[in-house]
């Protein structure tokens, strides 16, 4: 199987939870704590695509006006570089395998790129 990777926060629940759905799969995910480890812009580029998703789409709205972010007022470039700014905007778990990726909203979404 190839790497599977979780970019996770182990104080969320979600990504708590969709850890251990992986783990109990019997694989062992590189766990990337994106707060400590934020992507890169062209990384978290690359992700938005592998999601068929906008930076928009995986925005915590919440956390976003908590760090001045006005997405309305970026373009996505702007907007993803204020994410790797400040990571705690993105949402999570994404979890990264075989060339695709899924939100883990719910946990069980992850299943279908394992």
């Amino acid at each position: 199987m190839a790497e599977v990777t979780i970019l996770h926060n182990p104080k969320c629940s979600k990504s708590r939870e969709t850890l251990k759905l992986i783990e109990e799969k019997g694989v062992a995910p590189k766990v990337v704590e994106y707060l400590k480890t934020p992507p890169t812009a062209n990384e978290l580029a690359h992700i938005l695509a592998l999601l068929g998703k906008s930076p928009r789409d995986i925005l915590r709205k919440k956390e976003a006006a908590e760090a001045g972010i006005d997405a309305d007022a970026l373009s996505d470039a702007q907007l993803i570089a204020a994410m790797v700014a400040h990571p705690a905007v993105i949402e999570r778990p994404i979890v990264l395998a075989n060339g695709k990726a899924a939100l883990g909203r719910p946990p069980e979404s992850v299943l279908e790129i394992l």
